[in-house]
């Protein structure tokens, strides 16, 4: 997870809502199997958009009240904040070149791949 950072409550105010970056989050648990097949297309995915792109991981079991705080009812569920606010919700497993193509709407200095 060279690309993904793991947050927690304590970490994501400073470094989700406060980015200079969009940042996707990868709300996930240990326990659950589509969390682990969305895994490496996120960790693909943010090593194709380095530096245009953050990315972030919380587990939902450790931080039980943030995932509250944003309404997460089920996982995996990737949200895109930009300048602190969420601006996209992706609930579920989907092929890397669907995620990249939704955050190139919020850095459109990268073209997403066909």
């Amino acid at each position: 997870m060279e690309h993904v950072k793991e947050v927690t409550g304590e970490t994501f105010a400073a470094e989700v809502l406060k980015s200079d970056l969009p940042v996707l989050v990868d709300f996930w648990a240990p326990w659950c199997g589509p969390c682990r097949t969305v895994r490496p297309v996120v960790e693909a995915v943010a090593a194709k958009m380095a530096g245009r792109v953050r990315f972030a991981s919380l587990n939902t079991d450790e931080n039980m009240a943030l995932a509250g705080t944003y309404a997460i009812t089920a996982i995996p569920t990737l949200i895109v904040f930009v300048g602190g606010a969420e601006k996209d919700r992706i609930i579920g497993v989907l092929p890397g070149h669907e995620l990249e193509r939704r955050l190139a709407t919020f850095a459109p200095a990268v073209t997403a791949a066909d």
